[in-house]
């Protein structure tokens, strides 16, 4: 009996000890990979954009480099769509094998990101003047954005992976704090307005895109849609149940060509007067 309970013990103690061995060396590993790194534990590609480890330059294809794959991968996703973008499609496109990508980034999510930096950029220089109007400045940066997505609106199907983490990322969320550098809130009720304004931009611009493509689909020119629209709404709405539909309806609005900015300003507009009091409730 008091045998077994000894090597039950010392069974314990050896595995106590290997599960430990086990946790020292993925530290140690870790930190290997940090030291060879840039320390920050992102991917290689990613440290290599902030230049903190040199950019592979030399693969098993010559001239093959990770900006060539980042430009043909853009070019692709402009033309097609970033659903067209995987890693076999883009070595097709560069005439190499798949497996040769994977010299330079890990895996898609990884491409999509360093895509993303390359075709947002860096902001227009004065974008932003810190001693001027708060407002102003957070007008400029998300009419700024909203060009970005215009160009390229492949962007914003492009998954969220997490906080900026590249240049250019980083650049552009400096620009809207900069904006409030004046106005006396505090780092979290900024952070909270960039996410506000930066997100009304990408959902305005996400929402056009997906209107167009479906007038597209219909054949209709947008007027012409969203008049067949509204003569269909006016045969299906009951203005006892729908009350308030069927006064929006009668008003005739949907009938009137819109500007293809006037839903966005107006947005924009309203989300900056709640900040604006937010602002001016700090002031008090």
């Amino acid at each position: 009996m008091a045998g077994d309970q000894d090597e039950k013990a010392a069974r314990g103690e050896r595995a106590a000890q290997r599960e430990k061995a086990a946790r020292g060396e993925k530290v140690a590993e870790e930190a290997k990979v940090a030291q060879e790194g840039g320390g920050t534990f992102l991917p290689p590609s990613i440290e290599a954009v902030w230049g903190l480890r040199e950019r592979p330059t030399k693969g098993p294809k010559p001239g093959l480099s990770l900006d060539r794959i980042v430009a043909a991968a853009v070019a692709l996703a402009s033309a097609e769509g970033l659903a067209a973008v995987s890693m076999g499609r883009v070595a097709k496109e560069l005439g190499v094998s798949t497996m040769s990508l994977y010299r330079y980034v890990s895996a898609k999510n990884e491409l999509y990101v360093l895509m993303q930096e390359a075709a947002t950029g860096a902001p227009p220089e004065g974008l932003v003047d810190p001693e001027g109007d708060w407002r102003t400045g957070l007008e400029r940066v998300a009419w700024a954005l909203r060009e970005i997505y215009r160009r390229s609106p492949w962007l914003l199907r492009v998954p969220v992976s997490g906080p900026p983490s590249t240049p250019n990322g980083v650049a552009w969320w400096e620009q809207l704090l900069l904006a409030m550098a004046g106005t006396g809130l505090d780092a979290g009720e900024k952070l909270a307005v960039t996410l506000l304004v930066s997100g009304f931009v990408k959902n305005d611009a996400l929402m056009m895109v997906e209107l167009t493509e479906a007038v597209e689909a219909a054949g209709a020119e947008p007027h012409e849609a969203m008049l067949q629209y509204s003569r269909t709404l006016r045969r299906l709405v009951d203005p006892v149940a729908f009350p308030e539909v069927a006064k929006v309806m009668d008003s005739g609005i949907l009938d009137q060509a819109d500007g293809p900015d006037d839903d966005f300003r107006f947005g924009l507009a309203r989300i900056l007067d709640g900040v604006a009091a937010l602002v001016e409730g700090r002031a008090s």
